[in-house]
């Protein structure tokens, strides 16, 4: 049985991650052949996307309950099984209705990985001597760049959509042959095994965790359409803000863990609050485009590791069960990737897209405020 820190049990945890992210990554390249595919509008294609994160949703409470009661390795296993089942169904479905109950279990399969990946990697972290979460995440998104050239390249090639789905899915049947035997097999003892609202320090930190995740959502599907509005770039190249961004958190957690061994966890959450926020008055404020890309540098770097910190935080207070306290944060961050960039949607149409980014710059002000929430390592 794998102790809790290894190499393999931190090889494990790293293919979690990046399968993962591998996986979400797959499905976004389908959306505009599934839509062709199907003869469905916008409208049909919205209520289909929303299967998706209902299912997350779902999974993720119920998967903190089940590492709570199980520990994490058949939570870890069973989501990633999800994931290569379900790809080649996402490609192959006949109807809407189909498509909507593939994308419902593909989303409950990615919402357990979620929560079994995170509350490993507490695990493992707490049995070392360094930081690890930051590098953990870093695979997510390495991940996620690795599934989606991955299957645009399969796609341009003129492989089929089904064949490129299969083929995907290997890749993540391999890494989770790979990844299995090195799981921690424990089952956690006087844990609580029920559905828990979050309290105490869990509740603030489903919060903080909700607000982080709310800047990356709205930059993912706002991003583009800000920097144009502002007439800073044309839309052939207006998705270079966000790659930015993502390049630049994807850096920020390779360096994250030993920053954070060096700084202290409750530094990173300011500093990097303070260099989040400096990056959007960069953006709003930016006379030319090269200087509203270092904006987006700015605020992927100082987002890069106040998540992980904020795990750390939940693995190890005292509150609820470390498992379920890491289940409703997950849950509380993922709502906040998919109500949020809705709520800068309403705002926009009322007030414009720069009030709205103006609004969630002064939203983020609480991170940097409420820094003294996580402890300092360095201290």
């Amino acid at each position: 049985m794998p102790q809790a820190d290894t190499p393999a049990t931190r090889l494990a945890t790293r293919l979690a991650f990046f399968i993962a992210g591998f996986g979400i990554a797959c499905w976004a390249p389908l959306v505009p052949f599934a839509k062709n595919r199907l003869g469905i509008d916008d409208a049909a294609l919205g209520l289909l996307l929303l299967c998706l994160g209902s299912g997350s949703v779902i999974a993720m409470l119920g998967a903190g309950t089940l590492s709570a009661r199980f520990g994490t390795r058949p939570v870890i296993l069973g989501g990633s099984a999800g994931l290569v089942l379900l790809l080649p169904c996402l490609a192959l479905a006949p109807s809407a209705a189909t498509l909507g109950l593939a994308l419902l279990l593909f989303g409950a399969s990615l919402g357990a990985l979620d929560v079994g990946m995170n509350v490993h990697s507490i695990e493992v972290e707490n049995a070392s001597s360094e930081p690890l979460l930051s590098g953990f995440h870093a695979l997510y998104s390495v991940g996620g760049f690795a599934g989606a050239a991955t299957m645009t390249g399969l796609l341009t090639l003129g492989t089929q959509v089904w064949a490129a789905t299969l083929l995907s899915a290997g890749l993540m049947a391999v890494a989770s042959l790979i990844m299995a035997p090195r799981l921690l097999i424990s089952r956690p003892e006087g844990e609580e095994s029920h559905v828990a609202m979050p309290r105490g320090i869990v509740l603030g930190l489903c919060g903080l965790a909700a607000v982080t995740f709310l800047v990356e959502g709205s930059l993912l599907d706002w991003g583009a359409l800000l920097i144009t509005d502002l007439r800073l770039l044309d839309l052939r190249h207006a998705g270079a803000g966000y790659m930015l961004f993502a390049i630049a958190m994807t850096f920020g957690r390779f360096t994250g863990d030993r920053l954070t061994a060096q700084i202290g966890d409750r530094a990173a959450v300011l500093w990097g609050g303070v260099v989040v926020i400096a990056g959007f008055a960069v953006l709003l404020a930016a006379p030319v485009a090269g200087v509203a890309l270092a904006g987006f540098v700015l605020i992927g770097l100082g987002a890069a590791n106040i998540v992980p910190v904020y795990f750390r935080v939940a693995g190890s207070q005292s509150v609820m069960s470390a498992h379920l306290a890491v289940a409703v944060m997950t849950t509380a961050g993922y709502a906040g990737i998919l109500l949020g960039p809705a709520m800068i949607g309403f705002v926009a149409q009322h007030a414009g897209l720069r009030t709205s980014f103006a609004m969630l710059t002064a939203l983020f002000l609480i991170i940097p405020l409420t820094a003294r929430v996580a402890p300092s390592r360095a201290d």
